[in-house]
């Protein structure tokens, strides 16, 4: 067994509790020790994402039980992927969050951050639908602290929502896995994935209620419509490095609607057939409309971001929801680029309100210090989200558009161009009152100057930088990312490595 497959589940598992009994009165330890442990995952994540791009998918035994009775880890080319993204971009957060001072503003923050990183990791890399809950509930508890850190009776109330909504989800989750293992007997995913695939035409109608169910968790855990009215008011009201952390959140959502219904549900499953893609498109499209028009009548900078990022989901299932491999691919890529859009969006939001004092969009108070820098992150970051020429955002629609097929191509084609015209409206209308008209009818010199910070704003160019990447390497990206999409279609890969064939 390879076991650096485990590593980023144990490293920040440690760390968190090492820094919460030993250091939690020495905020410099903690930053050393925290951001040491975050770029040491980040380089850990790497080899394993080389390590799956050029090896078959590999399981870790737990405890060297054999599957299905143990719990198993399995490192594919889809978990490395997404392990990767989430530790580069914590390590990039961490460091906003460090040279803004935001991890000085309440207590543990550090500790938390670790805890999320564990819990995202796990996620991304459990073999076991129980374990997936685990991890979601490891994320939730993490998540809820850090949306409250710093106080505010507005952080609080939306936290509290945030964890009920959640809580929902997380009783819906237990019921989806009750309802699937009195069916099969099982909640390994490769053994789910033997089973349903010859499962009793009598057991269909009870396995898909509990499919429907894991699709409404997943759905609440991707803000699709109608589940989505927790995100806007839990990533405007969250600490901007948080919610730039949370960008990455609601992608697990997405993940475990590929995972799930690639290996276990695949749209030609006799049980269940090509249900959840009928469901999940009208979904997306919804999504992707409310997003819009949240973008639109948005009235804070944090809160525009937040319904982007609810957009930028709609457009990500728009593609996951075709389910096949050339759209798996588009989604795949521009799951990549509306993460690092999102997060580099919630940072320069972070950075407006610090120097106006508040983000509203109907308030003219100038962006004081750095004024033209801001506006040059924000712009590009505008354009980015919407999808405009030339970075990633408009490559990325444009595959999906290009992936496109059947009879639903006109109503999605008029989607996605007709809500991006409007996201660019928004992106306009905000970024004209928050970094011209305030300007031209307030005077200046009444206003404190802004901090240099040049850690923070560094690592807002690195997220842009990301992208531009992510633009000038779109080929070789696509090709790796069909690759990947291609063995998820292939699901005897995943399969033969958590069961083995037997050797004469």
């Amino acid at each position: 067994m390879n076991h650096w497959i485990i590593a980023p589940v144990i490293l920040p598992a440690l760390l968190a509790p090492f820094i919460v009994l030993v250091m939690r009165h020495d905020l410099s330890l903690q930053r050393i020790f925290s951001t040491a442990g975050t770029a040491i995952l980040a380089a850990i994540s790497l080899v394993l994402l080389y390590t799956a791009a050029t090896n078959p998918p590999e399981v870790y035994f737990l405890g060297n039980w054999p599957a299905p009775f143990g719990i198993i880890l399995v490192l594919d080319r889809l978990s490395a992927l997404m392990i990767a993204l989430t530790a580069v971009l914590a390590l990039m957060v961490q460091l906003y969050a460090i040279g803004t001072g935001w991890d000085a503003r309440g207590n543990h923050f550090h500790a938390l951050f670790q805890f999320q990183l564990m819990g995202l990791c796990g996620a991304f890399l459990t073999g076991d639908a129980f374990n997936l809950f685990v991890f979601f509930e490891v994320l939730l508890i993490a998540s809820y602290g850090l949306m409250i850190h710093g106080g505010g009776a507005n952080r609080l109330k939306a936290g509290v929502q945030y964890v009920a909504y959640n809580l929902v989800g997380s009783t819906l989750f237990l019921f989806a896995l009750a309802t699937i293992y009195s069916v099969t007997g099982t909640l390994n995913m490769a053994d789910l994935a033997v089973k349903v695939a010859v499962l009793p035409q009598g057991d269909a109608a009870l396995l898909r209620v509990g499919a429907i169910l894991l699709l409404l968790v997943f759905a609440v855990k991707g803000a699709l419509v109608p589940l989505q009215f927790w995100l806007p008011a839990t990533y405007s009201f969250a600490p901007g490095p948080v919610a730039a952390l949370f960008a990455v959140m609601t992608k697990v959502g997405a993940y475990a609607v590929i995972r799930v219904f690639t290996l276990i549900f695949p749209p030609e499953t006799a049980a269940t057939g090509a249900l959840f893609a009928d469901i999940l498109l009208p979904a997306a499209i919804m999504t992707l409309i409310v997003g819009a028009i949240g973008v639109l009548g948005a009235t804070g900078m944090a809160r525009l971001v937040a319904f982007a990022a609810i957009g930028s989901m709609g457009t990500l299932f728009i593609a996951v929801s075709q389910f096949t491999p050339q759209a798996m691919t588009a989604g795949l890529y521009y799951l990549l680029h509306s993460t690092l859009a999102t997060a580099a969006l919630f940072l320069v939001a972070d950075l407006v309100q610090d120097r106006r004092g508040n983000d509203s969009l109907r308030v003219p108070a100038p962006v004081t210090g750095q004024h033209g820098l801001i506006a040059a992150l924000f712009f590009g970051g505008a354009i980015a989200m919407a999808g405009m020429p030339p970075l990633s955002g408009f490559l990325g629609k444009l595959l999906v558009l290009d992936a496109t097929r059947g009879p639903h191509m006109a109503m999605i084609w008029t989607a996605i161009l007709v809500t991006s015209l409007i996201t660019i409206i928004g992106f306009s209308r905000a970024g004209s009152q928050v970094f011209w008209k305030a300007h031209a009818t307030t005077i200046r010199q009444t206003q404190p100057e802004g901090k240099p910070e040049p850690l923070a704003f560094a690592m807002v160019f690195a997220l842009l930088l990301g992208l531009v990447v992510l633009t000038l390497m779109a080929g070789p990206i696509t090709d790796w990312l069909a690759e990947t999409s291609a063995e998820l279609f292939d699901r005897s890969a995943y399969i033969q490595a958590v069961f083995p064939p037997a050797q004469e």
